[in-house]
């Protein structure tokens, strides 16, 4: 039987994307697409883009097995309560979070239903983690410097991106003292500390999304880079935890790397 999926967020970039990925797939059935512009568009043969202020009834109406959310994240905070209340299972990749916002979404997923929410759905980013979490291990006793930079399209609204965060976040767990995470540098900053970790974005053109962590020793630097090609990487991502969350029963927030241990595992 296909997986029901309804996509919040559908007519923007990574949302359409999404639901191009879905209608293709024989495996699923896109039943609701939802987005603030666009109302009574059609997006798939017999499926009207609705307005999130409808998104309560239309769940009740087309009773999706899985609710997909890229739109912003005061947006998302609201999207998952709803979803949530009526027993859909959740796939989120909307960025740009609070920590009040992501625990209001936790509280509201916990004894409700499965959900996997990740910064990024790219099966190679969430590889490049992993990479620069060993390469900040291997390092950490010879003093090495760590920067991270990223790259994004003009219309990208949250910097840095969820990815970069979560990358400083796992660096971090590998530099002594207390780490500072520096956002770009301007004017007479002083030499660099031990402890920092530079952040730098760039919104520029139509950049998909690139992300470099740079380590910086004395004579000698190594970088690790991943660069999305287009949105399908993503997409293609999110496809994979659609089908892996539908079959979830234990309610509560997965990451993609649970994931991609437990395929990897068989």
């Amino acid at each position: 039987m296909a997986i029901k999926v309804a996509v919040a967020g559908a007519r923007g970039r990574m949302g359409g994307q999404v639901v191009s990925s879905v209608i293709e797939n024989e495996n699923m059935e896109l039943v609701a697409g939802f987005d603030p512009t666009g109302v009574g568009e059609e997006i798939a043969r017999g499926i009207k883009i609705s307005s999130p202020d409808e998104m309560e009834r239309v769940l009740k109406a087309v009773k999706p097995d899985v609710f997909v959310d890229f739109t912003s994240a005061a947006a998302a905070v609201e999207n998952v309560k709803v979803a949530s209340r009526n027993n859909v299972k959740l796939v989120v990749g909307t960025t740009g979070f609070s920590e009040a916002q992501f625990k209001e979404m936790e509280n509201a997923i916990k004894d409700n239903v499965p959900a996997i929410i990740s910064p990024n759905f790219s099966i190679g980013v969430n590889v490049f983690w992993k990479l620069i979490a060993e390469a900040a291990r291997r390092l950490q006793a010879y003093q090495f410097h760590v920067e991270i930079m990223e790259m994004h399209h003009s219309h990208k609204k949250d910097a840095p991106s969820g990815t970069a965060v979560k990358a400083a976040d796992i660096l971090s767990n590998y530099i002594s003292g207390k780490t500072a995470f520096v956002y770009g540098r301007q004017g007479i900053t002083g030499e660099r500390t031990d402890e920092e970790i530079g952040i730098h974005a760039v919104r520029a053109g139509d950049i998909v999304g690139e992300h470099t962590v740079l380590y910086a020793g004395k004579g000698e630097r190594l970088e690790i880079t991943h660069r999305a090609h287009s949105r399908e990487a993503f997409a293609q991502g999110a496809i994979k935890a659609i089908e892996w969350i539908s079959e979830k029963e234990k309610s509560g927030v997965y990451s993609m790397d649970e994931m991609m241990r437990e395929l990897e595992r068989g």
